[in-house]
């Protein structure tokens, strides 16, 4: 086998030059709604301890040592209620508190125009100022997980919420938005500096060159992140995109669902029930739209790898060591994984 060494990873590789075995910093996922049949954004009394272990068990088995728990747009008081409830299962069981290192608070406080508010519901969108103490609400609950803050800039408040965030020590992420350049800028300026899967949560149909997503990736001060599926983004735009912005300035990551790692299927209930097709493609069930992604991030690393031009050990990188600088999180603990086309079976 031959071995190479970079960004504190080694990887051996076969004859063919296939990598097979892998050691390195872990896995880090900025962007996970649920995963192997749990959802953090299920009716409160449905966020069980059994169900939220097990899907940390699950993913730490990919190779993945932290997420953000990612809560979406629902009612505040349901936002909050989930918030603590992920404080009191972290303070339960040793794993769920090493796997979920914050919070990344994804809406209510974006665009609510058919496009950009994705697969959110519209009736619970609100501007920033609407709810003035809504992020202390989340962080009291929480105990102050929350770790990041996607909105939209062209809100309004948005302006002001940015600039406290930041000085909560919160990450301020753009997604699900329509602003223009200038708009972007000022965001920017005020303290955001990622951007929230970039290339989705926008419009079906955009002015050909001149739009929030060019903006977005031709601003060298905003890193981003990426669905690494081949749904989200063709794998050909993934790898334009990933040239633009940079590949030290992008994260790779999953926006996971509770059908990550399950068979196809319809899994939930009511209007958040997601169809899981043969092709891989979460959607709303009973409408054409995307609702989150069945990605694992082993499997993204390897997509990225295999599609993108892009080096093992650097695709790697976009999902270990470099999303959790862009959050602020601990450097992440060394792992070792044994490596095939169906991803990555972490050592004990």
């Amino acid at each position: 086998m031959n071995t190479s060494t970079d960004i504190a990873l080694t990887v051996d590789r076969d004859k063919s030059g296939r990598v097979v075995q892998a050691a390195g910093p872990g896995l880090v996922d900025l962007q996970v709604n649920g995963y192997a049949g749990a959802s953090f954004n299920h009716p409160v009394e449905k966020i069980t301890l059994d169900g939220v272990r097990g899907a940390c068990e699950k993913m730490a088995g990919r190779g993945v040592v932290a997420i953000l728990a990612t809560l979406t747009t629902d009612a505040l008081e349901s936002i909050i209620a989930r918030a603590r409830r992920l404080a009191s299962l972290r303070a339960e069981d040793e794993l769920v508190a090493s796997m979920i290192a914050g919070l990344h608070i994804e809406g209510p406080m974006i665009n609510a125009a058919e496009g950009p508010r994705g697969a959110h519901p519209a009736r619970h969108i609100i501007a920033p100022a609407d709810a003035p103490g809504f992020l202390d609400d989340v962080q009291g609950a929480s105990g102050g997980m929350v770790r990041l803050l996607t909105l939209a800039p062209e809100r309004p408040g948005a302006m002001e919420l940015i600039a406290k965030a930041l000085g909560d020590g919160i990450v301020v992420a753009l997604g699900h938005h329509e602003a223009d350049a200038a708009t972007i800028a000022q965001a920017v300026a005020a303290g955001a500096t990622m951007c929230t899967h970039l290339g989705n949560g926008s419009h079906a149909m955009l002015p050909r060159l001149d739009n929030y997503v060019q903006h977005q990736l031709a601003d060298d001060r905003l890193v981003a992140g990426f669905i690494a599926d081949g749904h989200h983004i063709p794998f050909p735009t993934l790898k334009n995109f990933l040239r633009a912005k940079g590949t030290q300035r992008s994260a790779l990551v999953t926006d996971a669902v509770l059908v990550a790692d399950m068979p196809p299927g319809n899994y939930g209930s009511g209007s958040r029930t997601r169809m899981l097709g043969k092709d891989g493609l979460v959607r709303l069930k009973g409408t054409p739209y995307l609702a989150g992604s069945a990605l694992t991030l082993d499997k993204a690393v390897l997509n990225v790898a295999a599609h993108c031009d892009v080096s093992f050990e650097t695709a790697w990188a976009m999902a270990s060591t470099q999303p959790a600088e862009m959050a602020g999180l601990p450097s992440p603990k060394r792992i070792e994984v044994e490596i095939s086309d169906e991803g990555f079976t972490r050592r004990a």
